[in-house]
């Protein structure tokens, strides 16, 4: 199946009918494996939409901002990973899923070789769209272990060894906030970053303000991540940040047995208290 020529066609029926007014979707960039974001408003448009291995970017990231929900209802494509971005926006109010249509495509994994992320995915086939293009490719569970593979150099790592680990890393941190920008799920309007009264972060780029911003976001992330890796491809310091992520949602997924985005009904890990949670981890 075509997804391309499916996709296009889906996106001149809503926009011919009128039930959005615009399309969030992947375009071509400045060469065949960096596809951009686009905004097509009108059906004879539709031809900038493009699908490849390389429509890396969550496009969930564009549909809660004020300039783009300004025009009008819409419709946004994504993976099976980005799905699960709509589930949590949702989940926190940032938007009502009424008023965006998501058209899921099919994914086996993105890049060439396939990302590291994809590795232990199990949505290829994205749920709680409107529209699904592409041929289904079944949803299997990846177990505890492969999904959480990635993670096994950090965790066999005594502590000392990890500190080092994430010292060498981190001093190449820049502060250049890309990870954030980003992120679908860093939606402040005013990030902790920007307050100076009183100042919660050093903004400075040295060791201390390096780590304060790094975990304070991570953990800003934990029982709320999805996983779509965008703060690990967007940083132009190769800094390896959904490792911290991954982690987290490691910890979350083995002491609460809850994962980010698969039900809107399901509770919030970090706003759900239990008095069976498990409390081992607590040193």
């Amino acid at each position: 199946m075509d997804i391309e020529k499916e996709l296009r066609e889906k996106a001149a029926e809503l926009l011919t009918s009128g039930k959005v007014k615009a399309v969030v979707g992947y375009g071509a960039g400045s060469a065949p494996d960096r596809p951009r974001a686009v905004f097509v408003t009108k059906p004879e448009d539709v031809e900038k939409l493009v699908w490849n291995k390389y429509c890396f970017y969550n496009l969930t990231t564009y549909i809660i901002k004020s300039e783009v929900c300004k025009l009008g209802p819409l419709a946004v494509v994504v993976k099976g990973c980005d799905a699960k971005t709509l589930v949590v926006l949702e989940k926190e109010s940032q938007l009502k899923r009424e008023d965006v249509t998501a058209i899921g495509v099919t994914c086996a994994g993105v890049g060439e070789p396939t990302q590291n992320k994809c590795a232990g995915c199990d949505v290829h086939t994205p749920i709680g769209c409107d529209f699904v293009i592409g041929d289904e490719i079944e949803n299997k569970e990846v177990s505890f272990e492969d999904k959480y593979g990635s993670l096994k150099k950090i965790t066999e790592m005594s502590r000392e060894e990890r500190w080092a680990f994430w010292e060498k890393e981190f001093s190449k941190c820049i502060k250049c906030y890309a990870c954030s920008h980003i992120c679908p799920l860093c939606y402040c309007s005013r990030c902790i970053v920007e307050k100076n009264q009183p100042q919660w972060i050093d903004s400075s780029s040295h060791g201390k303000g390096n780590f304060a911003w790094n975990f304070t976001r991570a953990f800003h992330l934990a029982g709320r991540c999805i996983g779509c890796g965008e703060c690990d491809r967007a940083c132009p310091m190769d800094i390896p940040l959904n490792l911290i992520n991954k982690q987290l949602a490691m910890e979350v997924e083995e002491n609460f047995n809850f994962k980010p985005g698969y039900d809107i009904n399901d509770d919030l890990a970090m706003a759900t208290y239990k008095e069976d949670d498990e409390a081992n981890f607590i040193k």
